[in-house]
């Protein structure tokens, strides 16, 4: 064999295996998905969220009562920050973020849908020196008001341990902390710390699960409640 060849051959090799990869994990599997969960879309209001793919993804444990300014003057307030869109940029940002575990405190987030809509808001809060570990929550605005008349907002909140490949595509992801009971605890007592809510109470949520699977086939369990937080009026 042609010694120069060698290197040749070994790039074209891998430059193979990566084109082999991509189609995989961001075209046929999610294709495959799509299609399995076809009707998803159509199906009774369930207290949990999917992926565009139509695979169950974290549930709804939180919840918050006030305009959409309010929402992201309270966070604001508690320390969390605004999720960048994802982007071509933003996904190498967080790419070098993890890598070289540079600060980035706005690091986007997947889109998961409720109610066959991606969610409107998201903030996070890094728990270290890089965007792999970090509170994170979604929402979404209901059709539904609070008492007072104020949009109400149902959301999604879990802890992100790490990055890595999802379970079902094999494409990039985020893996959750197991436990999302404490962090709706987490960030309602934020939120409450911050001196953002009047009051707080219980929803139904999907109910005590010890077995769950959210959109990457990251294990979860909860006692099924959401935590709705009613939050103070700007003047």
């Amino acid at each position: 064999m042609d010694q120069q060849s060698l290197p040749r051959r070994i790039a074209i090799w891998v430059v193979a295996f990566l084109a082999a990869w991509l189609a995989l994990a961001y075209v046929a599997a999610p294709g495959f998905w799509t299609f399995r969960n076809r009707g998803f879309r159509n199906n009774p209001f369930e207290m949990v969220t999917h992926t565009p793919q139509g695979i169950p993804g974290d549930p709804i444990n939180v919840g918050l009562v006030g305009t959409e300014k309010e929402v992201v003057h309270a966070f604001a307030v508690a320390g969390w920050d605004t999720a960048d869109a994802v982007t071509l940029r933003t996904a190498i940002d967080i790419g070098e973020s993890v890598l070289f575990s540079r600060p980035y405190p706005d690091a986007p987030m997947s889109r998961l849908l409720f109610e066959g809509h991606a969610q409107e808001l998201a903030f996070e809060k890094p728990a270290g020196d890089s965007a792999d570990r970090r509170h994170h929550v979604r929402l979404w605005q209901t059709d539904t008001v609070g008492d007072d008349g104020r949009p109400f907002w149902l959301g999604a909140a879990s802890f992100d341990r790490g990055v890595g490949l999802s379970h079902d595509t094999g494409a990039i992801t985020h893996h959750i902390s197991p436990d999302i009971d404490a962090e709706r605890q987490f960030l309602i007592g934020d939120l409450s710390a911050a001196g953002q809510l009047i009051s707080t109470s219980e929803l139904a949520g999907i109910g005590a699960t010890t077995t769950g699977r959210n959109g990457g086939r990251d294990p979860y369990f909860t006692d099924g409640k959401a935590i709705i937080g009613v939050l103070k009026q700007l003047r």
